[in-house]
């Protein structure tokens, strides 16, 4: 099952689901194209948008319960 956790970098996130993008904006995290996605955690991230340590768990949460939902890739095997 594909999980996020807050200390994850924002590009290490939206590599587990590109669809998570939508969720991180509508929460003020526009960051998602900054420079500093590769390198910030969430966390980090969260924190220079005004999101503190139980808002953020709120969104990690509210991610990884979408993720849940999702589909899982199919082993393809050659």
């Amino acid at each position: 099952m594909k999980k996020i956790d807050k200390s994850m970098t924002v590009l290490e996130a939206l590599q587990v689901d590109p669809n998570i993008a939508g969720i991180l904006m509508q929460e003020g995290m526009h960051c998602i194209f900054c420079g500093a996605a590769a390198g910030e955690s969430l966390q980090e991230a969260g924190y220079v948008h005004g999101i503190g340590d139980e808002a953020m768990d709120a969104i990690v949460n509210r991610i990884n319960e979408f993720l849940a939902t999702q589909p899982e890739a199919a082993n393809v095997q050659a």
